[in-house]
């Protein structure tokens, strides 16, 4: 058994621009995105802390760090999920966000599950 099948934690993203709540006019962009965390490993293993890069369209930087997602810190058995949804506020149409989750597996082991680069963006602004 290697490193990598034991500790994996496949991360999905599906984002959506939430227009009641943005005001273009006044650069205020919001976004929600719903993630599901599916643990693809051995052992039982729970989410600690999280670290976001969030860059908006002109190259603003925001990072940022905290313990759990939504006030949780959950514990995800192999072969079970867990989804919750988030947002963000952009001063653009446009931006990237990615990361990591810092885990703690049952057996003791810290490991990073990567949150792979995804778009945020409102509709019809990107082909």
């Amino acid at each position: 058994m290697n490193e990598r099948s034991s500790y994996t934690i496949d991360v999905q993203v599906e984002p959506r621009f939430v227009p009641d709540q943005s005001r273009p006019g006044d650069n205020r962009y919001v976004f929600a995105y719903t993630i599901t965390l599916h643990n693809a490993g051995d052992v039982p293993a729970r989410l600690l802390t999280r670290h976001w890069i969030i860059t908006d369209a002109n190259g603003k930087v925001e990072e940022v760090t905290g313990e759990g997602v939504v006030g949780e810190q959950p514990w995800i058995r192999p072969g079970d999920q867990y989804e919750y949804t988030s947002g963000a506020v952009l001063e653009t149409a446009v931006g990237i966000m990615q990361g990591s989750y810092q885990m703690l597996a049952d057996d003791g082991t810290r490991f990073e599950a990567p949150i792979p680069a995804f778009t945020l963006s409102i509709p019809r602004t990107l082909h």
